[in-house]
């Protein structure tokens, strides 16, 4: 027969039949359908010659009219058994494959494809050996593994491929007959040694019952679970009648609220597993019970916290400058260092944001640059106020055992931000107290530590929470009330007080607009000169800050809403000829200078929680005992800085005034305004010079003022408050201030503005200060 098929093939142009997703195998039988009419041109013509088609698989499926490179090189010839055709130009055909060949040319004749066909030559021994009867028996080993996998095929093809001897024939029939990856197959008709087609086809077999065993594993754990599910489902709807029948259905339904919740909550397993336990513990409570209440409160707090939801931090530096500056007026240092954070943020998202705490006099702003710095970051803000807080309980929570239990603040804030990261001020953290519920500082270091806030353990919640996102800022009157280990966990800035042009741009460019939106005016209602907002801050207000202003700002715009509420067009201006009119009579007035020198009077500076002060003392001489007689409310630190200022001037001099001088007269100093309470060394220097000039009967300058801590032997040591001292000193006229030689470095720190006008000389003795206040 394969002399007369090469007959019929020699110089002759066969019909090529190109398939999708088929290959066709030698000895085997073939049924497919064909719609594309170049195809079904080609099987026609076959059928009205010799019946014989080269079939061959396409390489890509999708392409429609395919042309050599198209196609794969190996095919099989074959022979059309019968044609049958479908409506809608459809026909199914029916072929038996006879023989591998090898596609040379083809080209396009009336409308269908025909090829040049070339013999393949089959190497390997298919003799009936061992080897090949080996062979057969373990490809139907193989292939009877594979049918018990896979549980379905035809009988009778299945007993033609046990029957069959042929180790060639087999390869073809068990290979057309599995549905693999057409490109396997055809592998397998490319090869043209028979063994290594069995080597192929095995592995292919092997490789295909490892995956049906698989997926049978598969299969079986997913009915396993779905049964475990439907189990669950038939109990809960037991419950559920249960429940219902009882008159608590309202807590099923809650409980399957939590469910569907919890479902949807970004947590950790361990979080997840431990709302899951107390679901299932709320579902077997009775309603009545307090332990059911219990329950319900402890499961929505922990659904309720942020375990995984962040938001994404604004590290645009210019945008986060532009609204620190357009929020703030000064406050220089602590703007710098969000944006050292913000630039750090950049380059590392993961780095740990800072620990700030605001150290300053009321008023100062610091609780609302923490509010700009959130707005900057593009985070939630939080305030904690914490001032007298004395319970651990406040920071830590509640153990569940306690009736009314809860979360603590820290946890409460993260609640009510929603967020993973917000910025949790911790405002007064100056302020905490103690008792015997424990020390809110002690819990605080937790809370405040980078290397231990990953795993921050609230009583309540039980389960520990990162706080490693939070950024922290703390707010401070003053530091001396912090216990030090606290202190040591944050980064401390200090704000002084602002200066009279800082209150008069804050006043000029945030507070005016502020007070005129909130009175319902506008600006073309009200004005406010520059000259009356100078005179606000000089005579109305006393204060480190900028409250006290705001509110005589206020004041200001209530009086013009008046105005303006009794005529509609009235246009108020408010000047330093009418202020009288709006805030009454003034409230305050400047300690100047004194005109003239004198003998005993000395200017010296002092800090206050309000700012600096210009400090008179004052030293009388009169006959008496011996006696030193202060007077003026003076603090124990106060009065000891008298007795070693009196004993130096004493030594100074006791080669000019004899030791009886002192046993025969008393020496009263006193500083005014004794009703105010003051301490505190800096006052040294200049009761040592109202002493000395008093002693000596020379006049100091009026212009001099004085600050600095002196030793029995004269030294002058460094003090603080030093710019609020020369704000103080500026006001009252002052032309010359003497400073301790060890503050230099804080001068350098101090604004041009605050030392414009003052001729400030650094001293190291009390001999130093006399070269400059005493008229020789």
């Amino acid at each position: 027969m394969e002399e007369n098929l090469d007959n019929k093939l020699d110089n002759k142009m066969i019909p090529v039949v190109t398939l999708r997703d088929i290959v066709v195998f030698p000895g085997t039988t073939v049924y497919f359908e064909v719609g594309r009419e170049s195809t079904i041109k080609a099987v026609s013509e076959a059928m009205n010659s010799d019946k014989m088609i080269f079939t061959v698989a396409q390489k890509d499926q999708h392409e429609e009219n395919p042309g050599l490179e198209d196609v794969f090189e190996i095919g099989t010839l074959a022979e059309v058994k019968q044609i049958i055709t479908l409506p809608d130009k459809v026909m199914r055909v029916v072929i038996v494959g006879i023989k591998r060949m090898k596609l040379k040319y083809v080209e396009t004749v009336n409308d269908h494809l025909r090829g040049s066909l070339e013999e393949v030559q089959e190497t390997g021994d298919t003799s009936y050996t061992l080897e090949v009867v080996a062979y057969v028996r373990g490809l139907k080993d193989l292939f009877k593994v594979y049918c018990d996998e896979l549980g379905k095929i035809n009988q009778q093809i299945y007993q033609e491929i046990m029957d069959c001897t042929d180790i060639e024939r087999l390869i073809y029939m068990i290979t057309s007959n599995i549905p693999v990856n057409y490109q396997l197959k055809q592998k397998i008709l490319d090869e043209d040694d028979v063994m290594k087609r069995h080597e192929e086809l095995s592995v292919i077999l092997s490789r295909e019952i490892s995956i049906m065993r698989i997926q049978d594993d598969v299969a079986t754990r997913v009915k396993r679970q779905v049964d475990e599910n439907q189990k669950e489902y038939y109990l809960r709807e037991q419950i559920k009648a249960i429940h219902k029948e009882l008159g608590d259905e309202d807590e099923v339904s809650e409980a399957d609220k939590y469910t569907e919740k919890l479902e949807k909550l970004k947590a950790p397993k361990r979080v997840k597993k431990k709302i899951s336990e107390e679901i299932r513990r709320f579902r077997l409570t009775n309603s009545n019970s307090s332990e059911n209440a219990v329950i319900r409160g402890y499961i929505e707090t922990l659904l309720s916290i942020p375990w995984k939801k962040k938001s994404k931090d604004n590290t645009d530096i210019l945008h986060a400058q532009e609204i620190l500056d357009e929020d703030h007026y000064g406050l220089k240092k602590v703007k710098e260092r969000v944006l050292e954070c913000l630039a750090v943020k950049t380059l590392k998202e993961d780095g740990q944001s800072p620990i700030i705490c605001l150290v300053g006099p009321p008023g100062t702003g610091k609780t609302s640059i923490a509010k700009s710095v959130a707005r900057a970051l593009d985070r939630k803000y939080v305030r904690i106020c914490l001032g007298g807080v004395r319970d651990e309980a406040e920071i830590r929570g509640h153990r569940r055992t306690y009736v009314g239990a809860m979360p603590g603040r820290i946890i409460a804030g993260l609640k009510r931000a929603k967020e993973k990261n917000p910025l949790i001020l911790l405002d007064e953290i100056d302020k905490i107290g103690t008792d015997s519920k424990g020390d809110p500082s002690a819990a605080l270091l937790e809370v405040l530590d980078p290397e231990q806030n990953k795993h921050f353990s609230d009583h309540y919640v039980e389960i520990p929470v990162d706080l490693s996102h939070v950024m922290f800022m703390c707010t401070a009157n003053t530091l001396d009330t912090i216990p030090r280990p606290l202190l040591d966990r944050m980064e401390v800035i200090e704000l002084s007080g602002y200066t009279e042009p800082e209150k008069f741009h804050i006043a000029k460019e945030h507070l005016i607009e502020k007070q005129i939106t909130a009175n319902g005016l506008t600006k073309s209602q009200l004005t406010i000169s520059d000259k009356a907002i100078h005179i606000i801050i000089q005579n109305y207000t006393r204060e480190a800050g900028v409250r006290n202003l705001e509110r005589q700002i206020a004041k200001v715009c209530r009086k013009a809403a008046m105005e303006v509420a009794k005529d509609n067009d009235c246009k108020v201006r408010v000047s330093e000829r009418n202020i009288k009119k709006f805030l009454g009579m003034e409230r305050y007035e400047n300690n100047m200078a004194n005109e003239h020198s004198d003998v005993g009077i000395v200017r010296g500076l002092a800090w206050t929680s309000v700012g600096g002060e210009t400090l008179e003392i004052e030293v009388n001489i009169m006959d008496g005992t011996g006696k030193l007689e202060l007077t003026g409310k003076l603090g124990d630190v106060m009065q000891e800085s008298a007795k070693i200022a009196l004993s130096y001037v004493r030594s100074v001099l006791s080669d000019k005034i004899d030791s009886e001088y002192f046993n025969k007269h008393d020496i009263h100093l006193h500083v005014p305004e004794g009703a105010v309470p003051k301490d505190g060394p800096s006052a040294g220097i200049t009761m040592a010079t109202a002493l000395y000039s008093a002693l000596t009967g020379k006049k100091v300058r009026a212009d001099v003022a004085m600050t600095g801590e002196i030793t029995l032997r004269g030294r002058i040591l460094p003090i603080g408050g030093l710019k609020e001292k020369l704000i103080a000193a500026k006001i009252a006229g002052i032309k010359l201030v003497t400073v301790p030689e060890k503050n230099k470095k804080d001068v350098a720190e101090i604004e041009n503005e605050v030392k414009e006008g003052i001729d400030i000389k650094f001293v190291t003795s009390a001999e130093d200060v006399w070269k400059y206040a005493i008229e020789r």
